[in-house]
């Protein structure tokens, strides 16, 4: 009986949704069945976040090129 939720659609909705399952999990008001509902759908939102961290990380290394984003005063006078 594990109600489904909408998939979050950002990042920062999905951490708001698993701090609320968080929460409700820290109470220990839920039923076994409940807590579990609850933990299974922290275990997917981890997942979300997860995949959504590291897709952002490879965007950043491909807008970077090599991965490093320099923020050196000298390396603007070289390409001055």
């Amino acid at each position: 009986m594990s109600r489904k939720k909408p998939t979050p659609e950002n990042f920062e909705q999905s951490l708001i949704q698993l701090e609320t399952i968080v929460k409700k999990l820290e109470t220990g008001n839920l039923t076994l069945e409940e807590s579990m509902s609850e933990f299974e759908q922290g275990v997917n939102l981890t997942k979300t976040c997860d995949l959504m961290l590291k897709e952002a990380q490879l965007k950043v290394q491909q807008l970077t090129k090599d991965g490093s984003i320099s923020l050196h005063s000298e390396d603007k006078d070289e390409n001055s």
